[in-house]
């Protein structure tokens, strides 16, 4: 079971764009967040809240989450993040929501 805010949006269908709605992130952490951050299991920690949706701590604010990360890198970073995730391809979690049931 997973936890989200109430204002958030509802999932998008598979492959649908991308609303923030948080679901895929709140149910397990992404390969990019497991090889990072170590996180195996549950909700990514890098799972941001910023109203209206959740948004990717790691793209959005790479350095609050990887302290090495030099300042002169992060825009880089972000750039290779989103490729790698890719983010703008729309929807690819198969996790569904009680609206969904």
């Amino acid at each position: 079971m997973i936890w989200l805010q109430a204002a958030a949006p509802a999932k998008p269908a598979p492959g649908q764009p991308c609303n923030g709605c948080g679901v895929c992130c709140a149910a397990a952490p992404c390969p990019l967040s497991r090889l990072l951050l170590g996180h195996k299991t549950g909700p990514c920690p890098a799972l941001k809240w910023e109203t209206p949706h959740y948004r990717c701590g790691l793209i959005m604010h790479p350095r609050s989450h990887l302290r090495r990360l030099p300042a002169w890198l992060e825009l880089g970073f972000r750039r290779l993040a989103r490729r790698y995730l890719a983010i703008g391809a729309g929807c690819d979690s198969l996790a569904t929501t009680e609206e969904d049931t």
